[in-house]
């Protein structure tokens, strides 16, 4: 029974307790991801310290024992006392919450970190802290030990050197990880190397006797970042770049259409990634389906006399950058996903329409194929709207005329039911026997679907599989998607531990990455793990997911002698019994949740793999092939 609730039983967090109270509040989780996050909170005040003109060079590095150190050559931390707290602003900035020179627009025009948390809750979340400052002619240094000041602010001496250098080691109490990435770093360094022209960020990882080293610095900015998304993908013109200051807000964009399908547009506030768009986002979107008809309103002539483009038709095959630099930034939350400030919109769509316009008027060539590039997409999309009405929900869901037959759970709640999408008859047929009824359903899929990576819409549209798999999920697809109506919050891929079984894997992942994306970024998707041993002696059964579990198993039952040993090929292999055990219980069962840690990174990959172009994809195999485990050909 809870205690009777009084004054007394409300606690105050002093200093930076709340944050080790609460650090998924702050930095959004304590797993790899946010481990990560402590280094972009250094770096992003770095990159504040050049938004205001006073830093060109920033340089991360990751040392033995996973330790981050961060220089850049900017002003350098105030270190003289603040006249209330009796401190000094180095002490102040590292140990209290929303304690910042950001919030009144006078020693920062534009900024990421407002709310003030940044580099205090890295001082709070790690084992120790250590922040030497160069500025006023001499070098200053001051200790930390899980964000509570180890030693005062020594003077170690004269310097003519400005800048800031924060060393930490992240604490082993709060994060279930200590081990640093050097490609996740290299991807945030990198993207903020492009949004942010001429500043040249290094990065060195010395936790090898060899270190590795990677240097960006972009003088083409954004427009250098479309060309490196487009890389491996066929542009059908040179990029557009503007830029322009309207009312406080500078607004940059860079957009290049490719031959593809995938649309690919990005969004950046004052250097931060909005991954759920915002205003900026809106405005833009607005403003090129606005530029874009304008346009064919004037060369309406043959087949485009009666059309009209829709925000999808436009965006086909495009990749963009907008970048945008304010004032007083409104995100939504801690985590800075979405921006909020209204007035943006307007401008952005001022802005972008009246450049768009422009370049069309001034180069008729280029226009002309983004326009054929639209026009086509419109046409798709009409052929797969009529492609779409075969598959839509008329009450219960009818496969009877689909080769794939979905065998619904009795659940209908969302949010507690699982869909496992099977490799082949055989392996469908054992999980149709091996799964709980209420809220478990299988949908066998007839061999590899089409990679909608090379197809466009209608063509999607035409692939009974795929049709069959739009329909289960629920939530439509194109313009009609809609994520709330995803009929199961588990999407399980099961598919054989081989060749062709990674294939599929790779195949459905492309297509609920480039067309349900959100399902995705929501956590709806996993891929099931099942055993690759059966091992077994007398009446003991173990199952092994790896050869070294393998191994394991093998000495727990007693060594080799009477030990029975076997490889399953395929799903097939097993019994309902076996399946349900190993590979579908959810007191029992290993799966991995699919996420997009980096939708760029993610966007590059599957190009790679499912695009056109065989070399980057036998360059990648060639690369990582020595890593892959138990790899069943």
């Amino acid at each position: 029974m809870a205690e009777e609730y009084k004054a007394e039983s409300i606690k105050v967090l002093e200093g930076l307790e709340a944050v080790r109270k609460r650090p998924a509040m702050f930095i959004g989780d304590t797993t790899s991801r946010g481990l990560h996050h402590l280094v972009e909170e250094v770096v992003d005040n770095s990159i504040d310290e050049a938004l205001a003109g006073f830093c060109d060079s920033i340089e991360a590095k990751i040392l033995p024992d996973n330790v981050i150190e961060v220089t850049d050559n900017g002003r350098g931390i105030p270190v003289d006392i603040h006249p209330q707290y009796k401190v000094s602003g180095l002490e102040l900035a590292l140990t209290k919450l929303h304690a910042g020179g950001k919030f009144e627009g006078k020693a920062y025009q534009v900024s990421g970190g407002l709310h003030g948390v940044g580099v205090s809750a890295v001082n709070a979340l790690s084992e120790w802290c250590e922040v030497t400052v160069y500025r006023d002619g001499g070098a200053y240094r001051q200790t930390y030990a899980r964000g509570v000041p180890k030693t005062k602010l020594e003077t170690l001496g004269k310097s003519d050197k400005t800048g800031t250098v924060v060393k930490f080691k992240p604490d082993k109490q709060i994060f279930e990880t200590l081990e640093f990435s050097f490609e996740t770093l290299s991807q945030r360094l990198r993207e903020l190397a492009f949004l942010n022209k001429c500043i040249k960020i290094r990065l060195v990882d010395e936790r090898r006797d060899e270190p590795r080293e990677q240097i960006f610095q972009y003088s083409g900015g954004i427009r250098e970042f479309v060309e490196y998304i487009n890389k491996m993908k066929e542009p059908i013109h040179e990029p557009i770049y503007f830029e322009t200051k309207k009312d406080d807000l500078q607004v940059e964009v860079a957009m290049q259409w490719n031959s593809g399908y995938i649309e690919n547009v990005f969004s950046f506030a004052n250097n931060i990634n909005t991954i759920e768009g915002g205003t900026h986002l809106s405005g833009f979107k607005t403003a090129l389906t606005r530029a874009m008809n304008n346009y064919t309103e004037k060369r309406k002539t043959g087949k485009i006399k009666d059309l009209k483009l829709s925000g999808e038709d436009t965006r086909e095959g495009l990749t963009a950058v907008i970048s945008i630099k304010l004032r007083n930034p409104q995100f939504e939350g801690q985590t800075k996903t979405k921006l909020g400030n209204g007035e943006v919109a307007g401008i952005v769509d001022s802005v972008v329409y009246e450049k768009l316009s422009e370049f069309f008027e001034e180069n008729p060539k280029e226009a002309e194929k983004i326009l054929l590039k639209t026009i086509n997409a419109a046409e798709a999309r009409e052929a797969a709207r009529k492609a779409r009405e075969l598959t839509r929900r008329k009450g219960a869901l009818e496969f009877s005329s689909l080769p794939g037959k979905l065998a619904d759970c009795s659940n209908r709640d969302p949010a507690l039911c699982e869909l496992y999408i099977i490799e082949g008859d055989s392996a469908g047929g054992s999980a149709k026997g091996a799964r709980n009824r209420e809220y478990q359903a299988i949908l066998p899929l007839k061999g590899k679907i089409l990679n909608v990576e090379k197809a466009r819409l209608n063509k999607i549209f035409e692939n009974v599989e795929i049709s069959t798999l739009i329909t289960a999920i629920g939530t439509g697809i194109g313009e009609e998607f809609d994520v709330t109506k995803t009929r199961y919050h588990k999407i399980i891929l099961m598919a054989d531990a081989d060749v062709d079984g990674s294939h599929i894997r790779t195949l459905l992942l492309t297509f609920l990455y480039r067309y349900l994306g959100p399902v995705v970024e929501k956590g709806y998707v996993y891929i099931a793990q099942p055993p690759l041993y059966k091992i077994w002696k007398g009446k003991e059964i173990r199952y092994a997911y790896n050869d070294e579990e393998k191994d394991k198993c093998i000495k727990e039952l007693g060594g080799s002698e009477n030990i029975n040993v076997q490889r399953y090929k395929g799903l097939g292999e097993m019994n309902p019994e076996q399946l349900w055990e190993t590979t579908m219980d959810p007191e029992r069962r290993t799966m991995k949740l699919v996420t997009v840690e980096d939708a760029i990174e993610a966007d590059r990959i599957f190009t790679i793999l499912m695009g056109d172009d065989v070399e980057p994809r036998k360059e990648f195999i060639i690369k990582y092939a020595k890593e892959v485990k138990n790899l069943d050909i």
